[in-house]
Protein backbone atom coordinates (compact mmCIF):
# COMPACT_ATOMS: atom_id res chain seq x y z
CA UNK A 1 0.00 0.00 0.00
CA UNK A 2 3.03 2.73 0.58
CA UNK A 3 4.60 2.21 -2.72
CA UNK A 4 4.31 4.78 -5.09
CA UNK A 5 3.76 3.59 -8.51
CA UNK A 6 6.57 4.72 -11.61
CA UNK A 7 3.68 6.25 -13.65
CA UNK A 8 4.13 10.10 -14.11
CA UNK A 9 1.57 12.80 -14.40
CA UNK A 10 1.65 16.70 -14.78
CA UNK A 11 -0.98 18.60 -13.02
CA UNK A 12 -1.50 22.58 -13.05
CA UNK A 13 0.25 24.47 -9.64
CA UNK A 14 0.54 28.20 -9.39
CA UNK A 15 4.05 29.00 -10.84
CA UNK A 16 4.63 25.75 -12.17
CA UNK A 17 3.83 22.63 -13.28
CA UNK A 18 3.38 19.79 -10.91
CA UNK A 19 5.03 16.20 -11.48
CA UNK A 20 2.47 13.28 -9.77
CA UNK A 21 3.23 9.49 -8.99
CA UNK A 22 0.07 7.30 -8.44
CA UNK A 23 -0.37 5.89 -4.33
CA UNK A 24 -2.24 2.94 -3.56
CA UNK A 25 -3.97 4.70 -0.24
CA UNK A 26 -5.41 1.42 1.00
CA UNK A 27 -6.20 -2.28 0.09
CA UNK A 28 -8.99 -3.06 -2.29
CA UNK A 29 -8.64 -6.97 -1.21
CA UNK A 30 -8.75 -5.76 2.82
CA UNK A 31 -12.38 -3.39 1.32
CA UNK A 32 -13.61 -6.54 -0.24
CA UNK A 33 -13.47 -8.77 2.97
CA UNK A 34 -14.91 -6.17 5.11
CA UNK A 35 -18.26 -5.83 2.64
CA UNK A 36 -18.30 -9.68 2.77
CA UNK A 37 -18.18 -9.68 6.01
CA UNK A 38 -21.24 -7.47 6.13
CA UNK A 39 -25.01 -8.88 6.87
CA UNK A 40 -27.33 -8.30 4.31
CA UNK A 41 -29.70 -5.16 4.89
CA UNK A 42 -27.65 -3.91 8.01
CA UNK A 43 -25.15 -1.38 8.01
CA UNK A 44 -26.06 0.64 4.68
CA UNK A 45 -24.10 3.36 5.08
CA UNK A 46 -20.92 1.24 5.62
CA UNK A 47 -21.73 -0.83 2.76
CA UNK A 48 -22.22 2.28 0.97
CA UNK A 49 -18.28 3.31 1.76
CA UNK A 50 -16.99 0.04 0.87
CA UNK A 51 -18.62 0.27 -2.46
CA UNK A 52 -17.46 3.80 -3.06
CA UNK A 53 -14.06 2.79 -2.44
CA UNK A 54 -13.81 0.16 -5.16
CA UNK A 55 -15.79 2.24 -7.46
CA UNK A 56 -12.69 4.72 -6.86
CA UNK A 57 -9.97 2.16 -6.75
CA UNK A 58 -6.93 3.04 -4.35
CA UNK A 59 -5.00 5.49 -6.52
CA UNK A 60 -4.77 8.69 -5.98
CA UNK A 61 -2.23 11.45 -7.48
CA UNK A 62 1.13 11.77 -5.21
CA UNK A 63 1.95 15.21 -6.36
CA UNK A 64 5.07 17.19 -5.81
CA UNK A 65 6.07 20.57 -7.81
CA UNK A 66 8.16 19.95 -10.93
CA UNK A 67 10.76 22.23 -9.55
CA UNK A 68 11.42 25.36 -7.06
CA UNK A 69 7.61 27.27 -7.81
CA UNK A 70 7.60 30.54 -7.91
CA UNK A 71 7.30 32.20 -4.10
CA UNK A 72 8.02 35.68 -4.64
CA UNK A 73 4.17 36.46 -4.73
CA UNK A 74 4.24 34.62 -1.42
CA UNK A 75 6.70 36.78 0.28
CA UNK A 76 5.23 39.67 -0.91
CA UNK A 77 1.15 39.45 -0.23
CA UNK A 78 2.45 37.78 3.50
CA UNK A 79 5.82 39.51 4.73
CA UNK A 80 4.68 37.95 8.12
CA UNK A 81 5.24 34.58 6.87
CA UNK A 82 8.35 35.00 5.75
CA UNK A 83 9.87 32.64 8.31
CA UNK A 84 7.28 29.67 7.27
CA UNK A 85 7.91 30.42 3.64
CA UNK A 86 12.01 30.00 4.31
CA UNK A 87 11.28 26.23 6.03
CA UNK A 88 8.99 25.34 2.86
CA UNK A 89 10.83 26.65 0.22
CA UNK A 90 14.07 24.45 1.83
CA UNK A 91 11.62 20.99 1.77
CA UNK A 92 11.12 22.18 -1.69
CA UNK A 93 14.47 21.97 -2.57
CA UNK A 94 15.32 18.67 -0.93
CA UNK A 95 13.29 16.94 -3.72
CA UNK A 96 12.74 18.60 -6.65
CA UNK A 97 15.28 17.20 -9.08
CA UNK A 98 14.76 13.80 -7.31
CA UNK A 99 12.19 11.18 -7.43
CA UNK A 100 11.63 11.41 -3.44
CA UNK A 101 7.95 11.96 -2.16
CA UNK A 102 7.54 15.81 -0.88
CA UNK A 103 7.72 15.65 2.66
CA UNK A 104 6.71 18.84 4.87
CA UNK A 105 7.20 18.70 8.55
CA UNK A 106 3.64 19.63 10.18
CA UNK A 107 3.40 23.14 11.19
CA UNK A 108 1.55 25.09 13.87
CA UNK A 109 0.85 28.73 13.18
CA UNK A 110 0.49 30.99 16.33
CA UNK A 111 -0.84 34.23 16.29
CA UNK A 112 -3.89 36.56 16.65
CA UNK A 113 -7.12 36.09 15.12
CA UNK A 114 -6.89 38.02 11.44
CA UNK A 115 -3.32 37.26 11.22
CA UNK A 116 -3.78 35.40 7.95
CA UNK A 117 -3.12 32.14 9.24
CA UNK A 118 -6.02 29.87 7.28
CA UNK A 119 -5.46 32.26 4.43
CA UNK A 120 -1.72 31.37 3.99
CA UNK A 121 -2.70 27.68 4.49
CA UNK A 122 -5.22 27.85 1.47
CA UNK A 123 -1.92 29.39 -0.34
CA UNK A 124 0.32 26.28 0.70
CA UNK A 125 -1.84 24.18 -0.97
CA UNK A 126 -2.50 26.11 -4.68
CA UNK A 127 1.47 26.60 -4.50
CA UNK A 128 1.66 22.73 -4.14
CA UNK A 129 -0.65 21.87 -7.07
CA UNK A 130 -2.68 19.61 -4.45
CA UNK A 131 -6.39 19.37 -2.31
CA UNK A 132 -6.86 20.53 0.89
CA UNK A 133 -9.10 19.55 3.58
CA UNK A 134 -10.27 21.85 6.09
CA UNK A 135 -11.66 21.54 9.76
CA UNK A 136 -12.69 23.84 11.70
CA UNK A 137 -12.44 22.36 15.31
CA UNK A 138 -13.87 25.88 17.09
CA UNK A 139 -17.18 24.19 15.39
CA UNK A 140 -16.68 20.51 16.81
CA UNK A 141 -17.01 19.15 19.91
CA UNK A 142 -17.41 15.00 18.66
CA UNK A 143 -13.42 13.67 19.25
CA UNK A 144 -14.60 11.39 16.49
CA UNK A 145 -14.14 14.00 13.54
CA UNK A 146 -10.38 13.42 12.80
CA UNK A 147 -10.86 9.11 13.07
CA UNK A 148 -14.49 8.28 12.61
CA UNK A 149 -16.96 6.70 14.79
CA UNK A 150 -17.56 3.41 14.94
CA UNK A 151 -20.37 1.44 12.81
CA UNK A 152 -22.34 0.41 15.59
CA UNK A 153 -23.35 3.84 16.41
CA UNK A 154 -26.02 5.85 15.11
CA UNK A 155 -25.29 8.54 12.89
CA UNK A 156 -21.55 7.11 12.84
CA UNK A 157 -19.57 8.40 9.79
CA UNK A 158 -16.18 8.18 8.62
CA UNK A 159 -13.60 11.22 9.80
CA UNK A 160 -12.45 13.69 7.85
CA UNK A 161 -8.75 12.19 7.05
CA UNK A 162 -10.45 9.28 5.65
CA UNK A 163 -12.88 11.36 3.45
CA UNK A 164 -9.94 13.57 2.47
CA UNK A 165 -8.42 10.60 1.17
CA UNK A 166 -11.56 8.33 -0.49
CA UNK A 167 -13.11 11.24 -1.83
CA UNK A 168 -10.21 13.11 -3.27
CA UNK A 169 -7.70 13.06 -5.80
CA UNK A 170 -4.50 13.36 -3.83
CA UNK A 171 -2.37 10.96 -1.30
CA UNK A 172 -0.78 14.23 -0.23
CA UNK A 173 -3.44 16.70 0.05
CA UNK A 174 -2.57 19.82 2.71
CA UNK A 175 -4.79 19.22 5.44
CA UNK A 176 -5.92 22.25 7.90
CA UNK A 177 -7.25 21.96 11.12
CA UNK A 178 -8.01 25.44 11.83
CA UNK A 179 -8.23 27.23 15.53
CA UNK A 180 -6.80 23.72 17.49
CA UNK A 181 -6.38 25.76 20.51
CA UNK A 182 -10.11 25.24 20.50
CA UNK A 183 -11.01 21.79 20.05
CA UNK A 184 -13.06 20.22 22.77
CA UNK A 185 -14.71 16.64 23.20
CA UNK A 186 -17.77 14.94 24.86
CA UNK A 187 -16.68 12.57 27.54
CA UNK A 188 -14.44 10.76 27.12
CA UNK A 189 -13.66 11.83 23.46
CA UNK A 190 -10.21 13.70 22.76
CA UNK A 191 -10.85 15.54 19.65
CA UNK A 192 -7.23 15.83 19.02
CA UNK A 193 -6.47 11.92 19.77
CA UNK A 194 -6.25 10.86 16.71
CA UNK A 195 -3.46 13.58 15.61
CA UNK A 196 -0.53 11.62 18.44
CA UNK A 197 -0.61 8.65 15.39
CA UNK A 198 -1.11 10.60 12.19
CA UNK A 199 1.60 13.36 12.61
CA UNK A 200 4.26 10.33 12.76
CA UNK A 201 5.05 9.19 9.67
CA UNK A 202 5.23 5.51 10.34
CA UNK A 203 2.06 5.51 12.32
CA UNK A 204 0.40 7.17 10.04
CA UNK A 205 1.42 4.43 6.92
CA UNK A 206 -1.31 2.25 8.81
CA UNK A 207 -3.93 4.92 9.93
CA UNK A 208 -7.49 2.78 10.74
CA UNK A 209 -10.46 5.10 10.40
CA UNK A 210 -13.18 3.81 13.24
CA UNK A 211 -15.96 3.52 11.22
CA UNK A 212 -14.74 2.09 7.92
CA UNK A 213 -11.84 -0.24 9.87
CA UNK A 214 -10.22 -0.15 6.72
CA UNK A 215 -6.42 0.83 6.86
CA UNK A 216 -5.41 4.08 4.28
CA UNK A 217 -2.08 5.43 4.31
CA UNK A 218 -2.01 8.95 5.84
CA UNK A 219 1.68 9.45 5.92
CA UNK A 220 1.71 11.75 2.68
CA UNK A 221 -0.59 14.36 4.09
CA UNK A 222 0.63 17.68 4.99
CA UNK A 223 -0.69 19.22 8.08
CA UNK A 224 -1.13 22.71 9.00
CA UNK A 225 -2.78 23.43 12.40
CA UNK A 226 -3.50 27.03 13.65
CA UNK A 227 -4.11 28.48 17.02
CA UNK A 228 -3.94 31.92 19.02
CA UNK A 229 -2.62 30.56 22.22
CA UNK A 230 -0.48 27.34 22.53
CA UNK A 231 -1.33 26.55 26.02
CA UNK A 232 -4.00 24.97 24.88
CA UNK A 233 -2.64 22.38 22.58
CA UNK A 234 -1.40 19.35 24.01
CA UNK A 235 2.33 18.74 24.89
CA UNK A 236 2.46 15.33 22.36
CA UNK A 237 0.81 17.77 19.48
CA UNK A 238 3.53 20.62 20.07
CA UNK A 239 6.57 17.89 20.23
CA UNK A 240 5.50 16.81 16.80
CA UNK A 241 4.90 20.22 14.57
CA UNK A 242 7.34 22.93 13.44
CA UNK A 243 6.38 26.04 15.28
CA UNK A 244 6.09 29.54 14.29
CA UNK A 245 4.94 32.98 15.71
CA UNK A 246 3.41 34.89 13.11
CA UNK A 247 2.68 38.38 14.41
CA UNK A 248 0.78 41.06 12.46
CA UNK A 249 2.44 42.87 9.91
CA UNK A 250 4.38 46.40 10.84
CA UNK A 251 2.70 49.42 9.51
CA UNK A 252 5.35 49.81 6.45
CA UNK A 253 4.30 45.74 5.46
CA UNK A 254 0.38 46.56 5.94
CA UNK A 255 0.28 49.49 3.81
CA UNK A 256 1.83 46.97 1.07
CA UNK A 257 -0.11 44.63 1.68
CA UNK A 258 -3.31 47.07 1.24
CA UNK A 259 -2.12 48.45 -1.69
CA UNK A 260 -1.38 45.22 -3.56
CA UNK A 261 -5.24 43.77 -2.57
CA UNK A 262 -6.36 47.47 -4.05
CA UNK A 263 -4.56 47.02 -6.95
CA UNK A 264 -5.86 43.05 -7.10
CA UNK A 265 -9.65 43.96 -6.66
CA UNK A 266 -9.31 47.14 -9.25
CA UNK A 267 -7.57 44.98 -11.64
CA UNK A 268 -9.78 41.98 -11.36
CA UNK A 269 -13.42 43.74 -11.65
CA UNK A 270 -14.56 45.87 -14.71
CA UNK A 271 -15.57 48.81 -12.39
CA UNK A 272 -12.30 48.86 -11.04
CA UNK A 273 -10.95 51.20 -13.91
CA UNK A 274 -13.26 53.84 -12.87
CA UNK A 275 -11.02 54.69 -9.93
CA UNK A 276 -7.35 55.55 -9.56
CA UNK A 277 -4.66 53.33 -10.45
CA UNK A 278 -3.34 54.02 -7.02
CA UNK A 279 -4.86 54.74 -3.56
CA UNK A 280 -3.94 57.93 -1.28
CA UNK A 281 -1.45 57.85 1.52
CA UNK A 282 -4.10 58.92 3.22
CA UNK A 283 -6.70 55.94 2.94
CA UNK A 284 -3.10 53.48 2.76
CA UNK A 285 -2.53 54.75 6.24
CA UNK A 286 -5.97 53.74 8.01
CA UNK A 287 -5.37 50.34 6.03
CA UNK A 288 -1.89 49.61 7.82
CA UNK A 289 -4.08 49.77 10.92
CA UNK A 290 -6.47 46.63 10.00
CA UNK A 291 -5.86 43.16 10.27
CA UNK A 292 -4.80 41.60 6.96
CA UNK A 293 -8.17 39.13 7.13
CA UNK A 294 -10.13 42.46 7.37
CA UNK A 295 -8.67 44.58 4.36
CA UNK A 296 -10.81 43.21 1.23
CA UNK A 297 -13.80 43.61 3.43
CA UNK A 298 -12.77 47.31 4.21
CA UNK A 299 -11.57 47.75 0.28
CA UNK A 300 -14.85 46.54 -0.73
CA UNK A 301 -17.00 49.06 1.36
CA UNK A 302 -14.84 52.13 0.49
CA UNK A 303 -15.30 51.55 -3.26
CA UNK A 304 -18.89 51.36 -2.91
CA UNK A 305 -19.38 54.35 -0.55
CA UNK A 306 -16.82 56.43 -3.51
CA UNK A 307 -19.15 55.12 -6.67
CA UNK A 308 -22.27 56.00 -4.48
CA UNK A 309 -20.58 59.77 -4.22
CA UNK A 310 -19.33 59.68 -8.10
CA UNK A 311 -15.96 59.81 -7.10
CA UNK A 312 -13.00 58.08 -8.66
CA UNK A 313 -10.61 58.41 -5.63
CA UNK A 314 -11.52 56.59 -2.54
CA UNK A 315 -10.97 58.92 0.68
CA UNK A 316 -10.77 57.66 4.01
CA UNK A 317 -14.45 58.35 5.23
CA UNK A 318 -15.31 56.03 2.51
CA UNK A 319 -14.01 53.54 4.96
CA UNK A 320 -16.32 51.57 7.59
CA UNK A 321 -16.67 53.33 10.54
CA UNK A 322 -14.99 52.61 13.59
CA UNK A 323 -16.44 50.81 16.57
CA UNK A 324 -16.66 47.29 16.69
CA UNK A 325 -14.78 45.84 19.55
CA UNK A 326 -12.16 43.10 19.20
CA UNK A 327 -10.04 44.01 15.88
CA UNK A 328 -7.48 45.84 15.51
CA UNK A 329 -6.80 49.56 15.34
CA UNK A 330 -9.90 51.94 14.31
CA UNK A 331 -11.67 49.96 11.47
CA UNK A 332 -14.99 48.04 12.66
CA UNK A 333 -16.25 45.28 11.29
CA UNK A 334 -18.99 42.08 12.39
CA UNK A 335 -17.87 38.65 12.45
Amino acid sequence: MNSPSTDLVTLPARGAFSVAQMRSVYRCDEVERRLTKLPLKEHEHLRCTYERMLEKGPERFQVKPSGLPAMEHLYDEMPNFHAVLDDIRRQLALCHDSRDALEITPMLLLGPPGVGKTHFAREVAQLLGTGMGFISMSSLTAGWVLSGASSQWKGARPGKVFETLVDGQYANPVMVVDEIDKARGEHAYDPLGALYSLLEHDTAQQFVDEFAEVAVDASQLIWVATANDERAIPEPILNRVNVYQVQMPDRDAARAIARRLYASIRNSHDWGQRFESEPGDDVLDRLAEVAPREMRRAWMTAFGNARLDGRERIAPADLPAAGSAGKRGPLGFMN
